[in-house]
């Protein structure tokens, strides 16, 4: 006898191909929706005089992209920023995973060290600007230190999070199997937290480009990233390129998300699926 395939009911079909429709479209009409809003404040509800504050989004593209040299000068500061970006990440990441992987060995140790995690997320990193800079300069370095301040404590929190928040019945049999605590971690614990690691990277990634261009404000020396630009352009009444600024870093930070989001179902493949609505 023959077996029959089983195919997909018709309804769950359906549910899916409406579901990716909605991912594209409803992005896009969000999007539409913004730039008609953008374009009635500064067509319509801005008064004339001071409709130079909010240039309509044709005229930040026409000073931003497609004049040849401004488009170049802003290219090369978001070079600029992302090299900032993902140093200050990269270094954020490893001390965050590495600072997370000790707090979980022993209770004890997690309360030693996590109160001085939570100093660096409220560190007023404003404040200590000036004193990086006599430190360590004010050009690069500085820049990137900005950054793993600010990028440092979502990477311990999440990955702390998730190495604590593998099964306990796994701890068990791995208790049985009379494991060692560094079996236990790279087999158990690492591979559980995965997610919960790429959820603190994401959000880093966001927050290292902020703090790329925070250090910018503070640190003008050396290649002059998007926050520089930002003042140049603040100090010259320029607003169409300095909107034009504005999207760049935004968009830098989206594509940061969006390449973690895309290492994340990589890495981890189909065994693990995120609950959708």
């Amino acid at each position: 006898m023959e077996s029959v395939p089983v195919r997909r009911p018709r309804a769950a079909a359906v549910r899916a191909r409406g579901r990716r429709v909605r991912r594209i479209a409803a992005p896009a009409v969000v999007f539409l929706l913004c730039v008609g809003v953008w374009y009635l404040l500064a067509e319509v509800l801005m008064p004339p005089s001071r409709r130079f504050l909010v240039p309509p989004p044709h005229a930040v593209w026409q000073e931003s992209i497609a004049n040849a040299a401004n488009r170049d000068e802003l290219l090369r500061g978001l070079w600029v920023t992302t090299k900032v970006s993902l140093c200050g990440l990269l270094i954020a990441m490893l001390i965050g995973m590495a600072f997370a992987v000790v707090m979980s060995l022993a209770d004890w140790l997690e309360d030693s060290f996590y109160p001085y995690a939570i100093l660096l997320q409220v560190i007023p990193v404003l404040a200590i600007a000036p004193l990086l800079g006599l430190l360590f300069g004010f050009g690069f370095t500085s820049r990137v230190i900005v950054c793993v301040l600010i990028a440092l404590f979502p990477i311990i929190t999440n990955t702390l999070f998730g190495l604590k928040a593998a099964d306990k019945s796994m701890h068990e049999l791995f208790t049985l199997m009379k494991a060692g605590r560094a079996r236990r971690l790279l087999t158990l614990q690492l591979p559980a937290a995965l997610p919960s690691i790429f959820t603190g990277l994401r959000i880093s990634g966001g927050a290292a480009v902020v703090g790329a261009v925070v250090g910018d404000f503070f640190f003008q020396r050396g290649e002059a990233g998007l926050g520089v630009l930002l003042q140049a352009y603040s100090t010259q009444l320029l607003t169409p390129q300095l909107y034009g600024d504005v999207i760049l870093a935004a968009l830098l930070g989206i594509t940061m998300f969006t390449v973690l989001s895309g290492l994340l179902a990589l890495i981890t493949g189909k065994w693990y699926s995120p609950t959708t609505k």
